[in-house]
């Protein structure tokens, strides 16, 4: 293993922060974020959370009320996590340094959480299996924060939130392979490895190889719900788990095709 070290001291917290912030909003294009300190009513793992839950909650509720609690507790939990869980994958394929999560903290517009504030600190740097060891444990304990946080407003139990965790996190290894045009398809199923099982997901989804024409695609094998269809119950995602499984592989394949070109 390489010898760990922090990139960047003390005086120049702030600008490894504002470079991952930066960088994040490069590689996605759409994620915003800005350096410093919890401000009111923004979500911070620890603090006392429960008015804004109770109010992300009641607004899926409003814009959502046929589809029921069961679509709102997913929401709740999809919603506060997608950022943390971009926030390091980012950090250690592209970055190349893993923050101090304790400072990161979220705000609520609508039924969106999609903005975040990261509080300036040293950030730490090793090798790529290290970094994801250390930035998967950080990501475990806020989910499991969460986990609990969302159960005190709506009932999600714990295997379809780690499913929907593995979904994310295998979207963002896809995501990663289009970004990272240097790594191999073997490289990201072992980095999807490596970070399952960090996270102690292994077995909740998983990538799937597909040929199309000679040509060979990774694709997302998921096992969990995200209930979208309580929404729309004609329609059902690209990926869901609840269709004919050939139909799911041609669509996936069909969209893997469009976005490469």
């Amino acid at each position: 293993m390489a010898q760990r070290s922090f990139l960047f001291g003390t005086d120049n917290a702030d600008t490894a922060t504002t470079t991952l912030i930066a960088t994040a909003a490069s590689a996605t294009g759409f994620m915003k974020g800005e350096p410093g300190r919890a401000l009111p009513n923004w979500y911070h793992q620890g603090a006392d959370n429960s008015a804004l839950l109770r109010d992300l909650r009641d607004q899926l509720a409003a814009a959502y009320p046929n589809a029921g609690p069961a679509l709102w507790a997913v929401r709740l939990w999809t919603n506060l996590l997608w950022q943390p869980a971009y926030l390091s994958v980012i950090a250690v394929h592209i970055h190349g340094a893993v923050p101090d999560f304790a400072g990161l903290t979220q705000a609520r517009s609508g039924i969106y959480i999609d903005r975040f504030r990261l509080a300036p600190a040293r950030m730490w740097s090793g090798s790529t299996s290290a970094m994801i060891e250390r930035a998967a444990h950080q990501l475990s304990q806020l989910s499991r924060s969460l986990l609990t946080e969302v159960n005190a407003v709506e009932k999600l139990r714990p295997i379809p939130a780690q499913r929907l965790l593995a979904e994310r996190m295998l979207g963002l290894m896809l995501w990663l392979g289009q970004k990272r045009r240097d790594l191999t398809q073997g490289q990201i199923e072992d980095f999807t490895h490596q970070w399952l099982l960090a996270l102690q997901l292994e077995g909740q989804g998983s990538l799937q190889r597909v040929d199309a024409g000679g040509r060979q695609l990774l694709i997302v094998k998921r096992k969990g719900c995200c209930l979208d269809y309580l929404i729309e119950p004609t329609q059902l995602c690209a990926n869901c788990p609840r269709q004919n499984e050939g139909v799911r592989v041609a669509r996936q394949t069909a969209n893997a095709l469009a976005e490469l070109g």
